[in-house]
């Protein structure tokens, strides 16, 4: 069974209200033994639009990233991530060749 990430681009529009989302998303991601691989680092942008930040998350497996996500723990994050910022948020499975 291959591990789950979640991968996501977003550009912050209001850095408090996503300060208030991230203090809060981290303790959860840790209790379900995920791990941030990025997390807002430096980047270059080399093809398309790029986001101004990027993130990804990284779960034991695709299940448990899938499960997190539509946690009712997490949905109640959903609204302080959206209220802060735009992008694009996907699940995906690791490939394990």
């Amino acid at each position: 069974m291959g591990k789950g990430y979640w991968i996501v681009g977003l550009t912050v529009t209001d850095p408090e209200r996503y300060a208030e989302y991230s203090g809060r998303v981290r303790p959860f991601l840790a209790e379900r033994g995920a791990r941030f691989l990025t997390r807002g680092g430096r980047y270059e942008g080399v093809e398309g639009d790029a986001p101004s930040r990027h993130v990804v998350v990284e779960f034991p497996t695709y299940e448990q990233a899938l499960d997190a996500y539509h946690s009712d723990a997490y949905q109640t994050l959903i609204g302080l991530r959206t209220a802060a910022s735009h992008g694009t948020f996907v699940i995906v499975e690791g490939f394990e060749g």
